[in-house]
């Protein structure tokens, strides 16, 4: 019986593992391998020109797509498909390719005036609130070119814009599905020339959830014009999406440069404020030497003693490797200029970003409750620093390196002229 009970059990076993798999990372690497075969053929293959019959290309081995898609987006150029090169492959991205006949900025419209029709709406999103995303990304190059655009309701525009799913329409190019390709864009021309597509299988929204379709929009319809996409990560046209609060001004120098190479600079660049008015407020100042700082988005404004001209530039003008949308800053003892934003913050000295930043601020004796910096301002006689976070304040011995003990106080407590959160501080005169 027991033989008996061990055979049936011996069977039980065989039948279970046939229906297991043996080698679960076989899967795996295939997947990989459809990945990269995918990527590379959607966004790295060279098209040929229909304008030019009987032109010829060479086929491109997978190593060289591989090691050209990896040089565009700043990777390490292996030419083989690392960890890193499959993580930059799965990102939500533009659907247009990088390289080929979109790879180059292409002519543009031969007219100033554009028309664009909404030929249907996405039930994600309110019909008004995508009306208003498709004209302020419209909005967003007129700024910086003489382009105007006008929406029509019925007829044919010059760009057709359409949300559809997987094949749509008579539309060459598929989507896939959630995430992946977001929306595709063709360059200036007839047909489909212009015409913008959004994969109604994401989700679209107006704010940081889903996809802002503001954003997406501002990017195809940079495509729509005739540019290509850009490899600075930190421009509108780079090809993997990614989100910029609505207060700042997406349009990167690049971006700017690109779309001015097409079409002539409008007389006036209204990309931020010009003038301090009574609604104006500002993420953080600090000084720099002699120098009074105040930053706001992506711009800086330098103010100089006994100098009635101010001087605005974009900080990566400066310093290239700080985000946008500063929180905090001030100036140590050591002339150097401490950034904050989140829960990290940067250290630079003149111009460089010192070795080993951005560093968590809980290094500098935050707890971890503390997730961001609101001001922050150092006395230079005494070497103090005092941070503000919410309605408290910390103070912070720049000799030391450390938390003074007895704090967080209560700002109202010390500072009684203050009644609300401090949103920006700087010592001058003082």
């Amino acid at each position: 019986v027991r033989m008996k009970d061990l055979s049936l059990l011996l069977l039980t076993c065989a039948a279970l593992s046939n229906t297991l798999p043996i080698h679960p990372e076989k899967d795996s690497k295939e997947e990989d391998v459809k990945l990269v075969q995918d990527y590379l053929n959607k966004f790295y293959a060279v098209e040929p020109d229909p304008n030019q019959l009987g032109w010829k290309i060479n086929a491109e081995s997978t190593a060289e797509k591989l090691q050209k898609m990896q040089q565009f987006f700043g990777l390490k150029v292996t030419g083989k498909p690392d960890t890193e090169t499959l993580e930059m492959m799965k990102k939500p991205r533009c659907g247009v390719p990088d390289v080929g006949l979109y790879g180059v900025t292409l002519p543009g419209w031969k007219k100033t005036k554009l028309t664009y029709r909404i030929v249907n709406h996405t039930p994600d999103m309110g019909k008004e609130d995508v009306d208003k995303a498709i004209q302020k990304a419209f909005k967003l190059w007129s700024t910086v070119t003489p382009l105007i655009f006008t929406r029509i309701h019925e007829g044919i525009a010059d760009i057709m814009i359409a949300f559809g799913t997987k094949a749509h329409g008579r539309c060459p190019r598929y989507f896939d599905g959630p995430l992946g390709i977001l929306a595709h864009a063709f360059p200036p021309g007839n047909g489909f020339g212009g015409d913008v597509h959004f994969d109604d299988d994401e989700d679209w929204t107006t704010g940081s959830a889903g996809f802002n379709l503001f954003l997406v929009a501002a990017h195809e319809f940079g495509h729509a014009l005739g540019l290509s996409h850009s490899n600075d990560q930190r421009a509108l046209m780079f090809p993997n999406y990614a989100y910029i609060s609505p207060s700042e001004f997406p349009l990167s120098p690049d971006d700017i440069s690109g779309i001015q190479s097409i079409y002539d600079k409008r007389p006036a660049i209204p990309t931020s404020p010009e003038t301090c008015g009574s609604q104006m407020s500002f993420d953080a100042i600090t000084t720099l030497r002699r120098e009074v700082i105040f930053l706001k988005g992506r711009h800086l404004w330098r103010v100089y003693p006994d100098n009635s001209e101010v001087e605005r530039e974009l900080i990566s003008t400066f310093w290239p490797t700080l985000p946008a949308g500063i929180e905090a800053v001030y100036e140590n003892t050591k002339d150097q200029i401490l950034f904050f934003k989140g829960n990290k913050f940067w250290v630079i000295s003149g111009y460089q970003v010192l070795l080993g930043y951005p560093k968590n601020i809980n290094t500098l004796g935050f707890p971890k409750g503390v997730k961001k910096i609101d001001a922050a301002v150092c006395d230079k006689q005494t070497g103090k620093t005092v941070f503000f976070t919410g309605d408290k304040y910390w103070r912070f011995d720049e000799n030391s390196q450390s938390m003074e003990k007895g704090y967080p106080r209560q700002t109202v407590d010390d500072f009684p002229g203050i009644s609300q959160k401090v949103d920006a501080v700087f010592q001058q005169k003082g």
